[in-house]
């Protein structure tokens, strides 16, 4: 899988810039054009049991996931040298904190994926983007779980270094990362391939109600305390709003409702 240096080009080399762009571009597009559909979406009001235990197993281990990644790629390696921090460490780190994590976020998207589509209530409300993407996340932590049975053959950190390298190459714009993990085993290159689908997709499914998430400290508590922001699709502006106190206005008057006669 992946022996075409064409398609290793364009995925390890071009697809990130693209993901990058999508994301970005597709999400203020997105919150601009049709705001009421960013959201989660909740199903909580048809069967929450299920739901509470889902959702909790699930988003307590893939923002673990997500921010050990974060961390564990974009950390300079010279950090790690200045700390006397050895690459064996980082990855045994690394290995069970990911590994627990995305046991975790694993079997709480199989749940998640089981009351969707055994419910027939639920089933009715979601669309092919809600199970889509809940599908393609499964699978991403199934295979990140896979990739663990080879870090453990080479715990001296240095495939580890090398993913570190590429990813901190292509920020930096090197056009020649995608050299960096050519010859890497196919499952991580799924992994990598994967990653990046996913955020292509970002914009254009419920995972936008994360940037929400992150932006509600700042936004409510520090932005604006004690409002809530509501968004109205009302073509027509509302009638003038009447003071306390004032008369009503007269018959015939502008702005007066028309009077009926008496029958």
């Amino acid at each position: 899988m992946f022996e075409s240096y064409d398609i290793d080009y364009f995925i390890f080399g071009i697809m990130p810039y693209v993901a990058l762009t999508v994301l970005i571009v597709g999400s203020i597009a997105r919150y601009e054009r049709d705001p009421f559909t960013w959201k989660s979406s909740s199903s909580q009001l048809l069967r929450q049991k299920q739901l509470f235990w889902g959702s909790v197993l699930f988003h307590v281990g893939i923002i673990v996931v997500f921010f050990g990644h974060l961390v564990g790629l974009f950390t300079p390696i010279w950090v790690l040298d200045a700390l006397g921090v050895p690459y064996a460490l980082k990855q045994w780190l690394a290995v069970l904190v990911g590994g627990v994590a995305g046991v975790f976020a694993l079997i709480g998207a199989s749940m998640l994926i089981h009351r969707r589509v055994t419910d027939p209530r639920i089933w009715q409300t979601t669309s092919f983007a809600d199970i889509g993407i809940l599908v393609l996340i499964w699978l991403q932590l199934f295979i990140g779980l896979g990739t663990i049975f080879l870090t453990l053959q080479h715990m001296d950190g240095s495939e580890m270094v090398r993913f570190m390298t590429w990813s901190q190459s292509v920020v930096m714009l090197n056009l020649n990362a995608w050299a960096m993990v050519v010859d890497v085993h196919w499952l991580y290159k799924t992994h990598i391939f994967l990653g990046l689908l996913i955020t292509i997709l970002f914009p254009f499914t419920r995972l936008v109600h994360i940037f929400s998430g992150f932006a509600a400290p700042v936004r409510y508590l520090l932005a604006r305390p004690g409002y809530q922001i509501v968004r109205s699709r009302r073509q027509t502006p509302l009638p003038p709003r009447r003071e306390p106190g004032a008369r009503p206005a007269a018959a015939g008057a502008p702005g007066s409702a028309p009077s009926t006669p008496a029958e």
